[in-house]
């Protein structure tokens, strides 16, 4: 078995995470990592930096902006590779913001289900209807999705 590598190429990083090279050093460009250079000025990636490259690839599919990600790989030490605790810190922010997600996705469900199954086929009747713009006065936005603002069924 051939002996691991100290650093990583960003060819060899790539094919780690399965990130396009394009990909990582947009990341870099937005300050999300910080590989090291070589003498000549390549980069050079840790093992760390390949968990910090899957952390931005896995946030990202569950649809977290970069200004999200950022802020969260703030919060990660930039002189070590993260601990466990770190890693830990980041996943509840994450967590509590996925459960947010999950529940105006789970309402929404609920509400098109009830619109789509009752039948009733009348703007008129329909639950979600909205006489005399009653939602208008709860704010802007869609709030028949929001649970605190949306009628009840």
């Amino acid at each position: 078995m051939a002996p691991l590598k100290r650093t990583l190429s960003i060819g060899d990083a790539a094919r780690r995470t399965g990130l396009s090279v394009s990909a990582i050093r947009f990341y870099e460009d937005r300050g999300l990592i910080t590989p090291e250079r070589s003498e000549s000025g390549q980069r050079r990636f840790a093992r760390a930096d390949l968990r910090r490259l899957s952390f931005i690839l896995a946030a990202q599919r569950l649809g977290l902006g970069l200004a999200e990600i950022a802020a969260a790989m703030a919060s990660l030490p930039a002189d070590r590779a993260p601990s466990k605790a770190d890693w830990a810190r980041v996943a509840a922010h994450i967590d509590r913001r996925l459960s947010n997600q999950i529940a105006m996705l789970e309402n929404l469900r609920a509400k098109l289900d009830g619109c789509i199954g009752c039948g009733c086929l009348s703007l008129e009747a329909c639950a979600l209807y909205n006489p005399e713009d009653r939602a208008g006065a709860a704010g802007a936005g869609p709030r028949f999705v929001f649970k605190e603002d949306g009628p009840a069924n």
